[in-house]
């Protein structure tokens, strides 16, 4: 499911228009993002919850050439599935 498939099935399911549903979709991966930009976690009871791992500095090689490179140290956005979501999908 794409973007435009996920707004067309919310506006359904909300009794909105895909103009709104959008807006709204919008708006909430925004906000998630401008908070895990800032340090902070999402959670959603039942859903899941997104939260900002460390991820340290690595050793690494360039796969074309073989030379050894440094990877450097960043963030990332990880997703965990809460109890309700596991439950629905097995």
């Amino acid at each position: 499911m794409n973007k435009s498939e996920l707004v067309a099935k919310v506006a359904v399911e909300a009794g909105v228009s895909q103009a709104e549903a959008a807006r709204v979709l919008d708006a909430i991966t925004n906000t998630i993002g401008n908070e895990l930009k800032s340090g902070g976690n999402v959670a959603l009871v039942g859903f899941g919850t997104f939260q900002v791992t460390a991820k340290a500095a690595r050793a690494g090689r360039n796969p074309s050439t073989g030379a050894a490179i440094e990877i450097s140290a960043r963030n990332a956005p990880t997703f965990k599935a809460g109890k309700t979501l596991k439950d629905k999908v097995n």
